[in-house]
């Protein structure tokens, strides 16, 4: 690749990583401030010592540790407050992307985070560092000694990202002993190797007793260590990769307290969930095959399971319990899944084999409330796909008495679209929502496309009273990347819904 072109597929990347990690969990913009000269009471000064700590726990380090210069009451507050420490604060204008970090920024930032650790004696709250370029050998004895004070002081929340790449700078295996952590981020890094550990692991291989939040964006991993990693994990709430690119990766999901699982942009051979007991959501985004044609997706025993999306029927395999779902197979209990409320689908339209998927995938979802649907272009027409098509293939019980809301995204106005359209509007007896939304560039006029789907809604049908909105997309063509923070936000009823 040219010079040119890394540079720009780098920025893409992380401009899509940053999208995934958390808020930090302090305020950046606070200010300390001189009182005024005629007032000479420290107001501030006298309130207890637990909310002094509370408002120390709520500046960047850089601020916090100034706090001490306050008077004598404030000395003691920042070293008895757990420490948040993110080195974005560091770097005026990098959070609002009005810059970004360069590797000269890098000693800097890191010879602070050297002092500030030294002279805390813990433990830590956060540590979030995303500025930082890793890959010179000194960087990384660097990190090794700050992963050693990990262990020693304890640290809860960690995020770790290399810029740029290459994607072989190693981790210290040490991290692998940070038994404190509650939240793990990484990315653009080569995970360690467990082999080790795993031949004199004790404790029923228990890595991380207290991780509830795994997210590994771009990391090089082993499908063993992997693995390893989920099943160390024993309290583990949300998981998420970005990605991942390693052959033969077999996610298999049979956590008592696993919650949500994402699984974005990464090459998998399967995706098991099998006896997922509090699985709720389990999200899949550009999920591609690696040694063949399709991903296998198996769904066991998942009684808290509502959320699934997005099946391609182009590239997944479903499988209910011990049932490969294929086209036209006839519906019965062992062949669905009532539980699911809101389903997302990655639909090619212009495609039969995918189209004649839609209708039995829809009937393993019988109790669907919300359906999302984003169109992909298909450039082989393989089959004539209209209304006929659609009728033929029977009611679908589920867009007939229990689909309310549907979003159908990058629109394009192609006739196997317009088919499907019309036969939904025909046939949905309950909805109450609808939104089209078209693809950025593919109209001259929005009011074009109104009038288009104006004409697929029945005047007499059951969805004439259906409140349908129509507009298009400012995001690139195919959408923008799922909100993985979004997906884990359990305060979001529908994380599928485009917005």
């Amino acid at each position: 690749m040219e010079p040119q072109e890394v540079e720009r597929s780098t920025y893409v990347l992380l401009k899509v990583l940053y999208m995934c990690l958390p808020d930090t969990p302090v305020y950046a913009g606070a200010a300390l401030s001189a009182r005024l000269p005629d007032d000479a009471e420290d107001r501030i000064s006298a309130l207890p010592f637990s909310l002094l700590r509370n408002i120390v726990s709520r500046l960047p380090a850089k601020d916090a540790a100034r706090t001490t210069a306050l008077s004598r009451r404030w000395r003691p507050v920042w070293r008895c407050t757990p420490l948040a420490f993110a080195d974005a604060h560091l770097l005026p204008g990098v959070l609002g992307g009005h810059r970004r970090p360069a590797p000269a920024d890098t000693p800097t930032l890191a010879d602070t985070f050297s002092r500030a650790i030294a002279a805390h004696p813990g433990p830590f709250r956060a540590v979030h560092l995303v500025c930082g370029y890793y890959a010179d050998a000194a960087r990384q004895r660097q990190l090794a000694r700050w992963v050693q004070t990990f262990v020693a002081k304890g640290v809860q929340e960690l995020i770790l990202v290399n810029r740029p790449m290459p994607l072989h700078v190693p981790l210290p295996a040490a991290l692998l002993g940070v038994a404190t952590l509650t939240r793990l981020y990484l990315g653009l890094w080569k995970f360690p190797d467990t082999s080790a550990l795993r031949q004199c692991q004790s404790d029923a291989g228990v890595v991380f007793p207290h991780l509830r939040e795994l997210v590994l964006c771009w990391v090089m991993v082993e499908s063993r260590d992997m693995d390893f990693l989920l099943a160390g994990s024993p309290v583990l709430e949300t998981f998420g990769i970005m990605g991942i690119r390693e052959k033969a990766m077999r996610l298999r999901h049979a956590g008592q307290h696993l919650r949500c699982t994402q699984i974005l942009m990464s090459t998998v051979d399967s995706v098991t969930v099998v006896d997922a007991l509090s699985l709720e959501r389990l999200i899949l985004w550009e999920a591609m095959p690696c040694n063949s044609s399709c991903i296998r997706v198996k769904i066991g025993k998942v009684p808290k399971l509502q959320v699934l999306g997005y099946l391609s029927p182009g590239s997944h395999m479903l499988e209910i319990r011990n049932t490969v779902i294929n086209a036209g197979i006839k519906a019965t209990p062992s062949t669905m899944v009532p539980g699911i409320r809101i389903l997302g689908l990655n639909m090619r339209f212009g495609d039969r084999n995918d189209s004649k998927m839609l209708p039995t995938f829809l009937r393993c979802f019988p109790n669907v409330e919300r359906l999302h649907i984003v169109s992909k272009k298909n450039d082989e027409i393989a089959g004539k796909i209209n209304l006929k098509f659609w009728q033929e293939a029977g009611p679908i019980e589920s867009i007939r008495s229990s689909i309310k809301m549907m979003t159908f995204r990058e629109f394009r106005m192609e006739r196997s679209e317009v088919a499907f359209l019309k036969f939904f509007f025909q046939s949905a007896h309950v909805l109450k929502n609808a939104v089209i939304v078209g693809s950025n560039g593919s109209f001259t006029s929005i009011p074009e496309v109104i009038d288009k789907v104006k004409t697929l809604i029945p005047q007499d049908g059951p969805s004439n009273s259906c409140h349908v909105l129509v507009y298009e997309s400012s995001d690139p063509a195919g959408g923008p990347v799922l909100s993985l923070q979004k997906g884990f936000d359990f305060s979001v009823s529908d994380p599928l819904n485009y917005q």
